[in-house]
């Protein structure tokens, strides 16, 4: 990849885990002065991360998207260090646990109130948080991480669909909102090779894969490799979520 982000300014919330690893390699690789952020217990892959990235004056924060002030607090050193101005902004900071969907009694109020704080109040107070460096850079750019389980109302909670939802409805509010300084946009893969639902075996992975059209599974780089074409090639296109699912949701 050509040096494509060189002198540009980016923040991965959310970096450690598998998306959003990729997507922080991804934007190093082109040449991006990278910044992430972490939740404490994944320390040692984040100093991992941080140390196998090419180039120089990379960053890892930890930080929790519920804690708005652990955010600013983010923003202040990034200030600090470097000036004010962002050029992107990747939200993959998310969690999710497995609820069948006619279970109702196990999808309780405290496991919906955190699927909401993490999925869709941490995303947005990211957002707002940064939107200031974001539009000092004039160009700025968000990307937010969906789901198609958004659209098709399928996935490991209702609740996660919901909150899933609530981000595509968010990325079309602030491109309005931010726009023209800063574009909007979504990624909406279907299923992804990480372990971000925790029990999906191998063997529930390859059952998915048969009923994909494509007939596999996209890799956390390949949804990273989505995020750059949205920051990089697509620069008339502003709240719209792209689905990058192998066709599942056909």
């Amino acid at each position: 990849m050509t040096l494509m982000l060189k002198g540009r300014r980016a923040l991965v919330v959310g970096g450690a885990g598998g998306i959003g690893a990729a997507c922080v390699r991804l934007l190093a690789e082109a040449g991006a002065l990278v910044a992430f952020t972490h939740t404490p217990r994944s320390s040692d892959a984040a100093a991992a991360l941080l140390s196998s990235l090419p180039g120089q004056g990379h960053a890892a924060f930890v930080a929790d998207v519920t804690d708005t002030a652990s955010l600013v607090a983010i923003r202040d050193a990034l200030q600090a260090q470097a000036g004010t101005a962002l050029h992107v902004l990747i939200n993959a900071a998310g969690f999710t646990k497995p609820v069948p969907h006619e279970n109702l009694d196990a999808l309780d109020d405290e496991l919906i109130d955190a699927m909401f704080r993490v999925n869709w109040r941490g995303q947005f107070a990211a957002i707002r948080t940064f939107a200031p460096m974001l539009q000092a850079s004039g160009e700025g750019v968000v990307v937010n991480i969906s789901s198609i389980a958004a659209q098709t109302g399928l996935g490991s909670s209702i609740a996660y669909c919901a909150a899933k939802a609530g981000i595509d409805v968010m990325t079309k509010s602030l491109a309005r909102a931010m726009a023209p300084a800063v574009r909007v946009l979504g990624i909406a893969p279907g299923v992804v090779d990480t372990g971000f639902v925790l029990g999906r075996s191998a063997e529930v992975n390859a059952k998915l894969a048969a009923s994909t059209p494509l007939r596999r599974i996209a890799s956390a780089r390949e949804v990273g490799e989505a995020v750059m074409a949205a920051i990089t090639g697509m620069p008339f296109a502003t709240g719209t979520t792209f689905v990058l699912d192998g066709g599942r949701s056909l």
